[in-house]
């Protein structure tokens, strides 16, 4: 699946949760959809927790 099919499949999904829930219920959609994806991103090892950690902290190396 290409990103733009990606993306026009989130979007609808989006707009759907905005119609049927309202405001409120799309901004959950919206944020259990965000730790959805942080969540395949660090099994799929293409997040590393503790860089990003690093990186909020201070301590970020070049």
């Amino acid at each position: 699946m290409s990103a733009t099919i990606g993306g026009a499949l989130i979007g609808a999904l989006f707009a759907v949760a905005a119609l049927v829930f309202g405001f409120w219920g799309f901004l959950l959609v919206v944020l259990f959809t965000a730790i959805g994806a942080l969540v395949a991103r660090v099994a799929s090892g293409q997040l590393d927790l503790r860089a990003l950690a690093n990186v909020f902290s201070g301590r970020r190396t070049s």
